[in-house]
Parts: C-alpha cells; structure tokens; sequence
C-alpha cells in the first residue's frame, strides 16, 4: 500500500510578515531564530545586540555579535536592489563589521555575483553572506521558516592563502600554533562535535563563544610553559564586578566542574580570567596533539554548561 504524501508548498514572505521592521526584524531577532540562522551558516554562535541599530543616520536592522566580533543582518522581504547593497557596506564600514549578512526573498544574479567578488577580495576578516528566506508549508500546516545560503565566504581558499602567509612571514611557533588549531578544528568536525571554534589564526589562543557579549571561552597553548589552558575570558565594561559576582559562586562552580580553578582578577588590567590548566603538554609533541584536543574539547564542554548559565545572570 502505497503511504500517502502531502505536497510542499512555497509560501510568499508577505504572508507571515506584512511589515519587515516591525514584524520579520523582532521575529528574526528571538534567539532561537538567530541560533537557526547561525547552524545554518555554520557560525558558532549570534548574539543579538540591538535591532534597528543606528548607524550615522541610518538604521541597520540587526546588530549582532560573534566571538570574532561585530555581524550586521539586512533584510529585505523581496529581490534584491542596489540600494540595499550600499547600506550594507556603509554599515558595515560604520560598526567596524566581522562579518555581513544580506538576507532577501530572493537574488539579483549580479548581486550574488558582487558578494562573491568581496568575499574573494577580502581577508578573513571580513566575511559576507547571501541568504534567501523561506517558507513551506504541507496542506493545512503551520508555515515553516528555512535559510537557504547562495553566498559564504570560501574558507579553503582564505585559510589556505592566510596559512601561506603565515608560512612565510611568521616565527616557528606561530606557525606550529595554526597547524595545531587548523588540525583541532578538523578533530572537531571530524567527530562531529558540539563545540564550534573561531577559525585558525597562528596565535596562543582560540575563542569559542559563552552566551552573552564580552565574554568568551579562550582555549590557549602556552609553548614557554608546555601547558593547554582553557579559561573563561572576561572583557566586559563590566568586567570587575562581574568577576566578583562569579567569583562569589567558586565553591559550587568548581565543585560542579570538579577541577580546581585560578581565578585571576588582574587588577592592573581590564580583563579578568577564570582559567583551567593541564600542565606537562608540549606543544612540540606532535603526537600527542589527539591527547590534547580531547583535553581541550572536555573542558570546553564542561565549562560552558556550568558558566552559560551563569554569566547569563550576571548584572
């Protein structure tokens, strides 16, 4: 018997959202909508920041945050047109922007084409995105949101050119520092883990994302001392009292991670750090670096579920 089957149905925007700043902007801002936008473009996290964001004299619909900086999101509930495309360069340039994002019902192939042009013409620094919007619906369902990406940056080709460069520009140690970060990012993938790391760059530390602005998770390598270190990193306005405020919960952080902590307020700086160390790891060691990776991911982990929470009710 042959099992019956609905048939999919694409939906126009306009029905689900009449007004793009009042009604798709807040909806794309929930959090959860963000997160769906973020697995879909493969980013670690967004973080919302503010929406109708002024920038000079101008509003950018969403600002948000990553753990490598600032991301601008433009929407538009229909084609694509050139003015769009100049406001999100002009915002772009105005918030000091990570990464771009250019959601739209659907593409101009020579808008497509201009991102890929950027993208192409840019560092890793700077990132843009093409991203149409859908909505399905089978029969009576609800409707059903969905991100189709046209345009990401080509991280083989950025990651292979800036590993190039660093080959031939930077110390031994740098170098060793990306290859370790390059080959624990595809640990990661390859075992199809949870955690999502900021991209490869030939420096002691990789950040990871922690839930609200400001901080971060920070895996580093220290080559002097042959130590893995995994701390949370508190650059914060705040940051001082927010410390005290986390440090003021240490029995039971600690005793839900079941590690001892170092808790170092710096006081001469701005930032703060709550670090967990593994002592005894040469980074030299190539072949213990699988040994390493699986330190760093369990710490990892373990210190976002316990953290997460917390430094979302920090004041």
């Amino acid at each position: 018997m042959t099992t019956p089957l609905g048939k999919l149905e694409r939906i126009n925007l306009r029905e689900a959202w009449k007004h793009e700043a009042t009604e798709f902007t807040p909806w794309l801002a929930h959090e959860d909508n963000l997160d769906l936008l973020a697995k879909t473009l493969g980013l670690v996290e967004l973080e919302l920041v503010g929406t109708e964001h002024w920038v000079g004299d101008f509003k950018l619909d969403v600002l948000c945050s990553d753990d490598e900086g600032q991301v601008i999101i433009e929407n538009q509930l229909e084609k694509t047109n050139h003015s769009h495309l100049g406001q999100i360069l002009t915002y772009a340039a105005g918030v000091g922007a990570r990464k771009v994002i250019w959601l739209a019902e659907s593409f101009r192939a020579e808008h497509v084409a201009a991102l890929d042009f950027l993208n192409q013409h840019t560092t890793e620094e700077l990132n843009f995105f093409a991203v149409e919007v859908e909505l399905w619906r089978i029969g009576d369902s609800p409707m059903a949101p969905s991100f189709n990406v046209l345009v990401k940056p080509n991280d083989w080709t950025k990651t292979s050119r800036e590993s190039a460069k660093a080959a031939t520009t930077t110390t031994p140690t740098k170098q060793r520092q990306l290859k370790f970060w390059t080959e624990w990012a595809a640990w990661l993938q390859a075992k199809s883990s949870t955690l999502r790391t900021q991209k490869p760059l030939p420096q002691h530390w990789t950040n990871m994302a922690l839930g609200r602005a400001g901080l971060h998770l920070a895996a580093t390598v220290n080559s002097k001392e042959s130590r893995l270190g995994m701390e949370v990193y508190i650059g914060h306005a705040n940051s001082k009292s927010m410390f005290k405020q986390l440090q003021a919960q240490q029995a039971s952080i600690e005793e839900a991670l079941n590690v001892k902590l170092q808790w170092n307020e710096l006081p001469d700086g701005h930032a703060c750090r709550i670090l967990h160390v593994r002592l005894d790891s040469p980074l030299e060691e190539e072949s213990q670096w699988p040994a390493y990776f699986a330190w760093l991911e369990d710490a990892a982990l373990r210190m976002s579920t316990v953290f997460r929470p917390l430094v979302k009710a920090l004041t």
